[in-house]
């Protein structure tokens, strides 16, 4: 199935509503060398609309990361796990930034597990990414910080 064309009056509505932040790993879209990119919550091969309900906005790589999934099985078992869904779930109930000496996020629930692990928040490269960008106080952001907060 292509891709449903994303209007700019739409796209523009996605971006601001997610203060320009990944609403995954809320990296801004200006610290990160690809941008963001609106995102299918439910991807449209699954049936899900291109209305405002179902898109994010997703660093190039959580996007790719999560590409059409909507779940993944947890390690160990059969359950299935839905992934963080930015449209019904605050940040700061599935996942807690650690600061330590890297800049780590860390699941609070199955959901967050199952987000951290398919999306690699806490890869070598991510890890490295966040800590950059925190020496030059840039991560987390004003902006990503009230949703740390479930503000």
């Amino acid at each position: 199935m292509a891709n449903t064309y994303v209007p700019a009056d739409l796209r523009r509505l996605v971006a601001r509503r997610a203060d320009f932040l990944c609403e995954y790993c809320l990296i801004h879209e200006s610290d990160t060398f690809f941008g963001c990119e609106v995102d299918h919550i439910l991807s449209e091969k699954h049936g899900g609309p291109t209305q405002e309900h179902n898109l994010s906005y997703a660093c190039l790589f959580c996007n790719r990361a999560k590409g059409s999934d909507i779940a993944s099985v947890a390690p160990g078992s059969d359950e299935l796990i839905r992934f963080f869904n930015p449209r019904l779930d605050l940040w700061a109930d599935y996942f807690e930034l650690v600061i330590e000496e890297d800049i780590v996020i860390v699941p609070r629930t199955k959901i967050g597990e199952a987000t951290v692990r398919i999306l690699g928040f806490n890869r070598g490269d991510r890890l490295l990414e966040r800590s950059a960008l925190n020496l030059v106080g840039r991560y987390p952001t004003e902006a990503a910080l009230r949703r740390m907060r479930g503000l």
